[in-house]
């Protein structure tokens, strides 16, 4: 019944009374400014940015324009019928095939490699539908790309944000203003350092919906969000187009694929057909949905692959948001376009950063400051600073992202975000850019030392004995400590020694016991757990009897040496004596 109930409200077959009383019950359950239209799509009215966001600039989509189509009034999953074929509403239920791969893909990773974020594809199909209409009805090659680029209106200030050229055309054609590229509508400067590869061909590529999915999932997952829970939802919903009206378009949506969906051949899905901006685009400009001609790419390398192939912001084939500054002189402002404060910027100054450093694991206690000047060396407020770690390190920041963009205050000055050290000790680099101005980079120096432990004493006192050719029944274990504190995962290496200052190995008496059950008198890779306790493996001994000694050390200096004692076994008694001679 429910298959049928668009297509019989909209033949006039149940009263005036009830069709009334469904479009109602169906507005009160939408957000606010939800419109139906006679064929049970809906729509928001209100589509307006918040007013806190209208620069856009740290949103994904740059506050791009989106499709305010809601959900049909129908199930989401409408029974087939052999004599009427497909339901009203079922070909905006149905997701392209890839599409829809491309979300559970990029679930998956998430699941793996954020699992505290809870991330379900539905929500990035939410996005995706409001976005782009599913990659346009799922118009994709088979790995994935889009058959043409998918671009958004330039964001000149022309009734939309002011985000002036990040990537000098690389990924948009555009080399005076950003545009939102590909299925979920990136603007450059977020896929910079947004960008995955979702399909392992090797490229970042915003118009690949393996690679956009994926890039939007980690986008929805930063600062530690937790999109069980409606608050971190909505706050990464907005985080990715600040409007409210944008924000309750994909509830709608989420809540409508989370009921039911389809899978529906690529190429076959429905384009929505309203769009918050309401109004012709301008010459130039390019609504989400249709493709622009790109000028010819000299610097881009032949490819037989289908769609775009982007170089890197910067050139090159590094990591994107990590170029190497360019001595290229900054571009001047056209005539007639309207100046920002990024415009003004001439350079990044250090603001009071100390040294940086920090043990393996731990937060570091000292943030990164820069403060932006003009030529005069005055200060330049409301201007957007990322920062980026750069090196072989897993260090990140509190967020789990390796860029973080940060907003001037008044005295100019951009404070980055905390860092958290990995496990990977050694020096790297975080460095600070002018999003949208190309001036020379400011790079910090840091350096995450490795986990040490100042002590370490034995975790009980039994004595530790053994009859030769036995199994020793207590085995070794110590706690390590550093300052007084326990030191986790800490380093060790276990060593029978000659003497207790002396490092050589025994070649007699008690041993360890490798994977193949021979004997071993060091064991190396041992490390500290979460309370800063280390068990040692089984010792055994030899035919050896007498003393003999076990020496502990870490990462850090700190040493304990054990007493291991082999005896004969009291219980055998005397050995039976010889009888006399006749």
């Amino acid at each position: 019944m429910a298959a049928h109930f668009g297509r019989r409200l909209r033949k006039g077959a149940t009263t005036t009374a009830v069709a009334a009383a469904a479009v109602a019950a169906l507005s009160a359950s939408q957000a606010p400014g939800v419109t139906v239209d006679q064929h049970g799509r809906q729509s928001t009215a209100d589509a307006a940015p918040t007013p806190d966001a209208a620069d856009g600039a740290d949103s994904a989509t740059g506050n791009s324009p989106y499709y305010t189509d809601l959900p049909p009034l129908n199930s989401p999953n409408p029974a087939p019928s052999a004599s009427s074929g497909p339901a009203a509403g079922s070909s905006e239920a149905g997701i392209p095939a890839t599409v829809l791969d491309a979300y559970k893909k990029a679930e998956a990773a998430l699941r793996e490699k954020k699992p505290g974020c809870n991330l379900p594809w539905q929500l990035l199909a939410a996005i995706g539908k409001v976005e782009s209409g599913q990659a346009r009805g799922g118009k994709v090659t088979a790995d994935g790309t889009t058959l043409s680029p998918i671009l958004g209106p330039q964001l000149d200030g022309n009734g939309f944000a002011l985000i002036k050229d990040t990537d000098n055309g690389a990924y948009d054609g555009n080399s005076r203003y950003d545009q939102a590229v590909g299925p979920m509508q990136f603007i450059p400067s977020t896929w910079a350092w947004a960008g995955r590869d979702g399909n392992d061909d090797g490229v970042e590529d915003p118009n690949n919906i393996y690679d956009a999915a994926l890039a939007a999932g980690h986008y929805l997952c930063r600062f530690g969000w937790d999109l069980s829970d409606q608050g971190d939802l909505k706050r990464a919903i907005l985080s990715y187009n600040r409007s409210t009206a944008y924000y309750n378009t994909v509830l709608s949506w989420l809540d409508y694929y989370r009921k039911g969906t389809h899978e529906i051949p690529d190429g076959t899905g429905t384009l929505p057909g309203d769009r918050s901006d309401a109004r012709t685009p301008r010459p130039g400009s390019t609504p989400p949905g249709t493709s622009t001609p790109k000028p010819p790419r000299t610097d881009r390398p032949s490819d037989s692959r289908p769609g775009p192939r982007p170089t890197k912001p910067g050139g090159g084939t590094g990591t994107p948001g990590t170029p190497t500054p360019s001595p290229t002189p900054t571009p001047t402002t056209p005539p007639g376009t309207p100046q920002t404060p990024t415009d003004t910027v001439h350079h990044l100054e250090h603001a009071g950063t100390a040294e940086l450093s920090a043990r393996a694991g731990d937060a570091f206690t000292q943030r990164i400051s820069a403060r932006a000047e003009t030529d005069a060396g005055k200060a330049v407020a409301k201007v957007r600073v990322r920062f980026t770690v750069v090196g072989d390190t897993d260090t990140t920041f509190t967020s789990g992202e390796k860029v973080a963009t940060v907003v001037t205050d008044s005295s100019g000055v951009a404070v980055a975000p905390a860092l958290r050290a990995g496990e990977k000790a050694g020096s790297f680099t975080v460095r600070a850019t002018v999003v949208g101005r190309t001036v020379p980079a400011l790079d910090y120096r840091a350096t995450v030392t490795e986990r040490t432990a100042d002590r370490l004493v034995r975790v009980g006192e039994e004595e530790l004995t053994c009859t030769p050719g036995g199994t020793f029944e207590q085995r070794v274990q110590v706690k390590a400590t550093l300052g007084g504190a326990v030191a986790d995962r800490v380093a060790a290496t276990a060593t029978l020694v000659t003497a207790g200052d002396e490092p050589a190995e025994n070649d007699e008496g008690p041993f360890f016991k490798d994977a193949d059950d021979q004997p071993v008198r060091t064991l190396t890779g041992l490390e500290t757990d979460a309370d800063g306790l280390l068990k040692l493996p089984p010792l055994y001994a030899d035919d050896t009897t007498g003393t003999f000694l076990l020496r502990i050390t870490t990462a850090g200096g700190a040493t304990l040496t054990v007493e291991l004692t082999v005896t004969e076994d009291p219980a055998a008694g005397p050995a039976p004596s010889e009888p006399a001679a006749g």
